[in-house]
């Protein structure tokens, strides 16, 4: 099964766009199902208030696990974790119309009845797996472009 095929089904199965991500991935990151969902687990509708989308903050987390740096003296290494968010972030923008969870859905999710207006008008059935097949999409092109000029 592809990532977006996995990705799609965590959400679906009711896990949050973020751990959706994040979990699609976890093998390929060194983390167990289990780690990856519990990571992703308090980034998803933008953290609870409607700000970067919980799907592109699942794959930036696969991008800091893959690309990411542990020496701060290592200027390379935080060049490359740089080039990798920044890419994440305009391409999900790009194909998403805006990283925000608020802006994504029209709604902030932040306010109760606000919360309330998405989830009547099923959005979060509707547009969110988009958004993680989206995140998804962009997080392989990073991925392949990386691997190809590596």
């Amino acid at each position: 099964m592809i990532h977006q095929e996995k990705a799609v089904e965590y959400f679906n199965r009711g896990f949050h766009c973020s751990q959706a991500v994040l979990a699609a991935y976890a093998d390929q990151c060194g983390l167990t199902e289990e780690k990856a969902l519990k990571l992703g687990a308090c980034f998803g509708s933008g953290m609870r208030k409607g700000e970067v989308c919980g799907a592109c903050t699942g794959a930036l987390m696969v991008l800091g696990i893959l690309y990411g740096y542990d020496d701060p003296e290592n200027q390379k290494s935080k060049q490359t974790a740089d080039e990798v968010n920044d890419r994440m972030m305009d391409g999900f923008a790009q194909a998403c119309g805006s990283c925000l969870c608020k802006e994504i859905l029209g709604y902030d999710i932040s306010k109760p009845e606000e919360k309330q207006q998405a989830r009547e008008k099923n959005l979060f059935r509707e547009v969110c797996p988009q958004m993680v097949k989206n995140a998804v999409n962009v997080l392989e092109d990073i991925i392949r472009e990386r691997r190809e000029n590596g």
